[in-house]
């Protein structure tokens, strides 16, 4: 084999090897429960609400297929943090996202993603995310594991996943990245025979949620 061939094939592969990695692989996978009961649905006594949106905050996702991966968002939702004492474990985070508000890198992608193969948005047209429990991680500083029941395309399960919070006096900021299995909330579309859909979903929090001065 001469070495341009040789080297062809390096590189082919090296492109290969990017083209299908999963992008799921090497993120924290949120554990998934039974849904627990909400015990305490109002808002916390002498609790601080603080108003989450599309203007302080981004709710993003990365998807993919074995050939390629697909980023994604969410344009339109709102939430709370009812912040209790200036401390994130006391504290409560509530969020719905309106899931016709998919965006992705592809048009064809977008579109596909609101029919009754995907999230069946005309059936299933909010997201919903309350908190049940916030606890600090053996590590840590900043580092909280938060548990909550997420309910997403008519299946609602507990969920736990990493995030690191800060609360500061002028805001709360939440960041995370975690990988779900979208077959736990009844997402099963294989996609194409030569092509299929991986099941883990990388879902990416990121908010900075400014406080009442």
């Amino acid at each position: 084999m001469s070495r341009y061939l040789i080297l062809f094939t390096i590189v082919l592969l090296t492109v290969l090897s990017f083209a299908c990695a999963n992008p799921a692989a090497n993120k924290p996978k949120a554990s998934v429960a039974n849904a627990a009961p909400e015990t305490n649905p109002a808002k916390p006594a002498g609790a601080e609400t603080l108003v989450i949106s599309p203007e302080n905050s981004k709710v993003e996702f990365v998807a993919a297929k074995v050939t390629r991966s697909h980023n994604g968002s969410f344009k339109q939702f709102n939430g709370t943090i009812d912040l209790l004492g200036n401390s994130a474990e006391q504290s409560r985070v509530t969020i719905d996202i309106e899931m016709g508000s998919v965006v992705t890198d592809e048009d064809q992608l977008t579109g596909h993603l609101k029919t009754a193969d995907f999230f069946d948005v005309a059936k299933y047209p909010k997201a919903t995310f309350v908190s049940t429990k916030i606890e600090p991680s053996a590590t840590g500083g900043p580092a909280y594991t938060v548990t909550g029941n997420f309910d997403l395309h008519g299946i609602k399960a507990l969920i736990a996943f990493p995030a690191m919070i800060q609360v500061t006096p002028d805001h709360v900021s939440v960041d995370s990245e975690f990988a779900i299995n979208r077959k736990d909330f009844g997402l099963v579309y294989p996609g194409k025979a030569d092509d299929l859909i991986r099941d883990g979903v990388v879902i990416k929090l990121s908010l900075k949620v400014p406080r009442q001065s």
